[in-house]
């Protein structure tokens, strides 16, 4: 029998229960497409992308910038998150309204009433990018969730279990969906597979990820 979560709501977003304590909701972010976009570019005016280092000396293919009181980071010294963007030195930009507000529904939806986010890790890959399966650890706080908006190109995302070597389940996401995953799936390990070639209408030839996260 289907459960009933995985089933549209009034706003036409498909509700899927992926694990426990994670969501897949469908196009949830498309409402608000349009702000989220405007705000997207100020934020990366202001802290443009840029390809970090691991410890370990690999440059990632992914590009990455943050807004909010802290953005993650990494280089040699390890990952962390940090108030202020190492490339300027100066504080990251604050979280765009438009951002909090999804990031807060959304979780809300998920089951997760009290999420208010204080960073933003943006990602975009070109095709040919991927980000091997891992988990979202360097935060202070594991109560509260990780809500993800897909945008742009599509990609297929990787869920797994608190072990690496769990099984993985695959799903499609496409522009305007999210993930929200918390309470015992908080620490699964997740990732994406290689981005195809392609081109969105709107962004182009790239996928954009927005995660939102209560880390400090």
């Amino acid at each position: 029998m289907k459960d009933l979560f995985d089933l549209a709501g009034a706003d036409g977003v498909d509700r899927e229960r992926i694990a426990g304590g994670a969501v897949l909701l469908r196009g949830k972010a498309l409402a608000g497409e349009a702000g989220i976009l405007a705000a997207l570019d100020r934020v990366v005016a202001q802290a443009p992308f840029r390809h970090m280092t691991t410890p370990g000396g690999y440059v990632m293919s992914i590009a990455m910038t943050s807004c909010g009181e802290a953005g993650w980071v990494t280089d040699r010294s390890g990952y962390r998150y940090d108030r202020r963007d190492p490339g300027s030195g100066q504080p990251w930009p604050p979280l765009p309204s438009a951002f909090r507000a999804l990031a807060a529904d959304a979780a809300r939806e998920a089951g997760y009433p009290d999420f208010a986010p204080d960073s933003c890790l943006i990602n975009r890959y070109l095709p040919g990018a991927r980000l091997s399966l891992h988990q979202d650890k360097d935060e202070r706080d594991f109560s509260q969730p990780i809500v993800s908006v897909s945008l742009g190109l599509p990609v297929v995302f990787q869920f797994g279990g608190a072990r690496r070597s769990d099984p993985v389940r695959r799903y499609p996401l496409r522009h305007g969906d999210v993930v929200v995953w918390g309470g015992e799936s908080r620490l699964f390990h997740h990732g994406v597979l290689t981005v195809k070639e392609g081109a969105h209408p709107v962004l182009g030839r790239q996928r954009i990820n927005l995660t939102f996260r209560a880390a400090l």
